[in-house]
């Protein structure tokens, strides 16, 4: 079982890192430091998107228009803090 727990706390971690690199990328892009037309960095900002986008699309239906604001990443995050304690507990 501890197994099991470490591979799924491993996974929900990577998840938490690939929204935070998600979200950074965004802001890059957003101020003009990268530039998409890049082949790596658009090919690791596709793939981010691509991993992220179905978990936070359907959280942007349900928050309200902060105006330009996007805080579905950080509600995500805090789910899977939540998710990462909440195994914990249940496995030790």
């Amino acid at each position: 079982m501890n197994a099991l727990f470490s591979l799924i706390d491993t996974v929900l971690w990577l998840y938490m890192l690939a929204l935070i690199g998600s979200a950074v990328l965004s802001w890059l892009v957003a101020f003009g430091v990268v530039n998409t037309r890049n082949r790596f960095v658009y090919l690791v900002g596709d793939f981010l998107h691509r991993i992220t986008e179905p978990v936070l699309a359907p959280i942007r239906r349900f928050l309200p228009n902060l105006g330009g604001i996007d805080i579905s990443p950080l509600v995500v995050i805090l789910l899977v803090i939540f998710a990462r304690r909440l195994l914990r507990d249940l496995f030790f």
